[in-house]
């Protein structure tokens, strides 16, 4: 289809050039075409139609992807089976407890699970919005597709729609001509919980419920609680992102409440009308009687209308009053409005209670029932908005106060932040917003700072209720992190909030900056060393610890898939609860499809449940502490690796040539700039332009080096062997190091570090490249890379080709732009230069599904 649009938009040349380039690198991956053709003939074209081709395959890609999304969701559909329940599912997880722990520790198990995704600002999306918009347009032909018989008249008319709607993606920019704001972001993420996120999580719930008690679903008081609690970063983190403002973080729960409550109103509403309940069939409870004797007494001509339209229908009729109340809320009329989301689910449990006491269990425990879970698990505000800041901003604020002179513009802005958390928890409650989670923690000082900032500004008697959450993300933070809570643990603050929550503490992890800190191997175990001494202080302090996971997208920043993720961390660091970051292109990948929405919760509280066991823990703990000192010798060696490369004198400058670093602004994916501050070097670059930089080179280098070397400081081949079989860390850490391994090209990848004119360096990073590829191979002990993970290895082998494509169009920009080529072009070519080379840019980040 595709092939039809390009053909009758471009014209048949259009289509027979993108044909001879897919079938030249198919045929450099076979071995019968050199990479000198591919180039050649990339070079022959002019700059308006290498544009359109690279243009033809990131569509391409777009389309891939949701053909696979499809064919994922088909795949889930048939494994469907209640009397088998698919691995990794909530179901899987309670059979295998209840065996082998039997149902108290089930219940008990259940009833303590927590999960928190975290929706972060990070700009990780490349697509347009308006690209994605139209994706999900094509994905509603293609299941109509799907649904038509063979041959029908609904079957061509899905034809032809879907031509259309292909061709419209054709049409559409797939690059932003204007920079994100946070409000934007706000938007963007705002879609996932229309279409997606509030009609799974009942679903999920419901999952639960009937794993729990197969016969009694629907029929009774549910077992399974609301374990999700949604949170978010985006409006809120303003770490070195000057565009979130104190009026940004306003907005930004404003919007939240604003989505959240339309959408309860309207499912409110929708239940509402469905409860015909005749009332000598159903009567209504005395508290549901009491209910609607105040809803007329305090809105009379309101209830009349309602009464009108539902005469001896009481169930009804409260249902319909509620959602009228939900609409005031959001109107913010006072005089009906809810307080608060508390208010609501009393009003919904009256309705259930009174049902379920006139027998009437189906309806109490259907439909009812999901709409209380879902006000549970969003409230009036959808998720918790995070505030996030560095922690020399705090050091500079207070500076300024206790100096008494007058106050910077950023110390303003970092007192009306707290206004605005003070003012937001006034509205909507201390659940809205009351963690503040505070960058590269060092001491204890910088914890009290956000306190007596709060103090300062907020009125006495007012100041917010918070949270104050260290983040440790380099490694030496890391290490440290047991000293610093104890002295957080002496703080009087911190001491009257853990009295308030039951001692509920939390701390959060930095993947990304330990990992380009460090390496990849060695973020790895220091990462693990530390959940396991934050879990032992935690258990001699008594404190209920839950760990903040700061996990990105790609692997080289701790991503990775989630449910093997939990499963690997240390042995009492999850205990039933887990928080997570939830980034860029991964919110669009993992809620872009309810059934792919609803498989991912499900293996994360998979995961949970069964990292939360005592058999699960006790392997863990075995497999760690026999396979420790050859983990330490692999770390060393790794660490080594790492920083004898990234420690050479030039190296920023040789990254920043070899890859398209700084032309990644020009991309626009988000409102945040790529650096903390205004220097060049390697330290201050954030670790998603650093991901994302290496991903577009086909080097994938912070999934994977340093690896090599720390494998090969370790003489034992069979030792290491059985430490991928029994640990799950070191499993974990090999299975991500592969899938980067396979995302990489050795020949492409050469080609894009020649541009830095350091011959020395590319021979060093590949050497380490052939050495970490070998030894992944020796250890596992398989003959091809994912070799033990069929499906993803056909994706990435079908993939790799059309990726070669787009980067071999990137190269010839980017050669141009290194070369000083590009500066001898008119200004129309150069623009047709750099806009070849974002989209390129765009293209291999769809086509190798990870971004930063």
């Amino acid at each position: 289809m595709l092939g039809t649009v390009l053909a009758e938009s471009g014209g048949q040349d259009l289509l027979d050039d993108v044909e001879r380039l897919r079938h030249a690198v198919i045929g450099a991956r076979e071995g019968t075409v050199e990479g000198k053709e591919i180039t050649q003939l990339v070079a022959s074209w002019p700059l308006e139609r290498a544009k359109q081709v690279a243009r033809a395959f990131t569509v391409y890609f777009h389309l891939v992807n949701l053909a696979e999304e499809h064919h994922r969701i088909r795949s889930l559909r048939e494994r469907d089976d209640a009397a088998n329940p698919q691995r990794e599912s909530l179901a899987a997880a309670v059979r295998t407890i209840r065996e082998d722990a039997g149902e108290e520790r089930l219940r008990e198990l259940v009833a303590g699970m927590e999960f928190r995704p975290v929706l972060t600002a990070h700009p990780t999306e490349a697509r347009r919005r308006a690209v994605s918009t139209a994706i999900q347009r094509i994905s509603v032909q293609l299941e109509q597709l799907r649904a038509a018989h063979k041959g029908s008249g609904a079957e061509a008319e899905a034809r032809r729609r879907l031509l259309e709607e292909i061709d419209l993606l054709w049409r559409t920019s797939q690059l932003r001509y204007e920079k994100m704001d946070p409000l934007d972001e706000v938007r963007t993420a705002m879609a996932a919980f229309d279409e997606t996120i509030f009609r799974v999580i009942p679903e999920v719930y419901r999952s639960l419920d009937r794993a729990l008690d197969p016969e009694g679903a629907g029929l009774r008081p549910s077992p399974a609680k609301a374990f999700v609690r949604y949170g978010s970063w985006i409006g809120g983190d303003r770490d070195g992102n000057p565009f979130v403002t104190h009026e940004v973080t306003r907005e930004a729960i404003a919007v939240q409440s604003e989505h959240v409550l339309a959408a309860l109103e309207t499912a409110c509403e929708r239940i509402g009308r469905t409860h015909t309940e005749y009332s000598e069939l159903t009567p209504p409870s005395a508290d549901l009687r009491a209910a609607l004797a105040g809803a007329q007494a305090a809105h009379p001509r309101l209830m009349q209308e309602i009464v009108k339209r539902s005469p001896n229908e009481p169930h009804r009729q409260l249902l319909l009053f509620a959602a009228e109340r939900l609409a005031a809320t959001r109107r913010r009329d006072a005089d009906l409005a809810y307080s608060g989301p508390q208010e609501f689910l009393a009003d919904l449990r009256v309705v259930q209670e009174s049902l379920a006491a006139a027998g009437a269990v189906r309806q109490a425990y259907g439909e009812l029932q999901n709409l209380i879970w879902q006000a549970e698990t969003f409230g009036f505000h959808l998720a918790e908005l995070e505030i996030r800041q560095h922690s020399a901003v705090h050091a500079a604020a207070l500076e300024e106060l206790r100096a008494g002179g007058a106050l910077s513009e950023r110390t303003e802005e970092v007192l009306a932040t707290l206004r605005v958390v003070a003012w937001i928890q006034e509205r909507f409650g201390v659940e809205a917003c009351h963690r503040y989670i505070v960058s590269f923690t060092r001491t204890a000082e910088d914890i009290a700072a956000v306190y007596e900032l709060a103090e300062r500004a907020v009125p006495a008697g007012r100041a917010p209720a918070l949270d104050v959450i260290p983040l440790f993300e380099t490694g030496a933070d890391l290490d440290a992190s047991p000293q610093v809570l104890d002295g957080m643990l002496e703080l009087p603050p911190v001491q009257r909030r853990l009295e308030q929550t039951g001692r509920r503490l939390e701390v959060m992890l930095g993947y990304s900056d330990s990992a380009k800190d460090v390496g990849p191997v060695s973020a790895t175990l220091r990462l693990y060393d530390a959940q396991a001494r934050l879990a032992e202080w935690a258990r001699a302090n008594d404190i209920t610890l839950t760990l903040f996971h700061g996990r990105g997208g790609a692997l080289g920043r701790g991503g990775g898939p989630a449910n093997r993720a939990v499963l690997a961390q240390a042995p009492g660091s999850v205990d039933g609860r887990f928080k997570v970051t939830e980034q860029g292109e991964v919110i669009f990948a993992r809620y872009g499809q309810r059934a792919i929405a609803h498989r991912h919760i499900e293996q994360v509280g998979h995961a949970v449940l069964m990292t939360s066991t005592e058999s699960v823990q006790r392997r863990a703990t075995e497999a760690a502490a026999r396979f420790r000192g050859l983990a330490d010798r692999i770390a060393e060696a790794a660490h080594a690796a790492y920083r004898a490369l990234v420690d050479t004198e030039g190296f920023a400058e040789w990254f920043s040539r070899v890859s398209p670093l700084e032309e990644l602004s020009e991309l626009r994916l988000g409102s945040r700039p790529a650096r903390r501050s205004a220097a060049r070097g390697l330290d201050d670059l954030r670790a998603i332009p650093w991901v994302f930089a290496w991903t577009q080179t086909r080097v994938n280098l912070p999934g994977w080096y340093g690896l090599g070397s720390g494998l090969a400081a370790v003489d034992d081949l069979d030792a290491l062997h059985t430490a991928y079989q029994e640990w799950p860390l070191f499993a974990s850490l090999l299975d991500n190091a592969e899938m980067s391994l396979a995302k990489t090209d050795r020949v492409i990848a050469e080609r894009y570090l020649a541009l830095g004119g350091r011959p020395e360096l590319t021979e060093q990073v590949l050497t380490e490249y052939d050495r970490t590829r070998e030894l992944v191979l020796r250890v596992t002990r398989h003959t091809r890379l994912l070799e033990n993970r069929r499906v993803l290895s056909r994706a990435v082998d079908l993939r790799n080709p059309y990726v070669d494509a787009l980067s071999h169009l990137q190269l010839r920009a980017l050669e141009a732009l290194r070369t000083g080529e590009a500066d001898r072009l008119s200004a129309e070519d150069r623009d047709h230069l750099e806009r070849l080379l974002l989209l390129s840019v765009n293209g291999v980040a769809a086509g190798l599904q990870n971004t930063g």
